[in-house]
């Protein structure tokens, strides 16, 4: 399976009452062979209406964020970890999570990124643990699979509260450095063949 019969296996998906409610499915964008990729809770109002991740002001935030770290969106992979918006902008509920995870799964396993940021508490639980404590583990690199995951809170959160824009910047300072740094073991290894 490659990335579009996976994108249209997305807009098909009738698992979850998600669909009935979205106009669009907002499956994720950007570089397919990715070593950065980010994943967000679910589309918004914005997102729902273009199609698109994190284009709505927590994505325009977002994008401020990335340029400041030195990041260029097209370099990296966003997505969702449900790809239908809920209604009213409420976090996904376990079931939702559940009908769409095969799809983010599927995702991860064609980018093949080097590197997950989990923005958000859905993300963190999802991807890392249920249960888990945005507020504890943000911040902290976890590796799992051949993955490094980086959980910090999402950018929505900023826009509610101006004092989790710093430790976000210090978050994105160090996926700055350790990206860099597998960078240059990559391109090490190539010369070395």
């Amino acid at each position: 399976m490659d990335l579009e019969t996976l994108r249209q296996k997305a807009l098909a998906c009738q698992e979850c009452s998600l669909r009935q409610g979205a106009r669009k499915v907002v499956f994720g964008e950007g570089n397919p062979r990715a070593g950065l990729m980010l994943v967000g809770e679910g589309p918004g109002a914005r997102e729902d209406e273009l199609g698109r991740p994190f284009v709505g002001p927590a994505g325009e935030l977002l994008d401020r964020i990335l340029v400041a770290a030195g990041f260029k969106r097209e370099e990296l992979y966003i997505t969702n970890v449900v790809k239908c918006r809920p209604p009213g902008n409420r976090q996904p509920v376990p079931a939702e999570v559940q009908a769409c995870r095969p799809i983010l799964e599927a995702q991860i396993k064609l980018i093949k990124p080097k590197i997950i940021v989990c923005l958000g508490a859905v993300a963190t639980q999802t991807l890392i643990a249920p249960g888990a404590s945005i507020t504890r583990l943000r911040g902290r690199w976890i590796a799992r699979d051949g993955i490094r995951y980086l959980p910090t809170f999402h950018p929505a959160a900023l826009l509610r509260d101006a004092a989790k824009k710093r430790p976000v910047w210090e978050d994105f300072k160090s996926l700055r450095d350790v990206y860099r740094a597998l960078q240059a073991e990559q391109l090490s290894l190539e010369f070395e063949e």
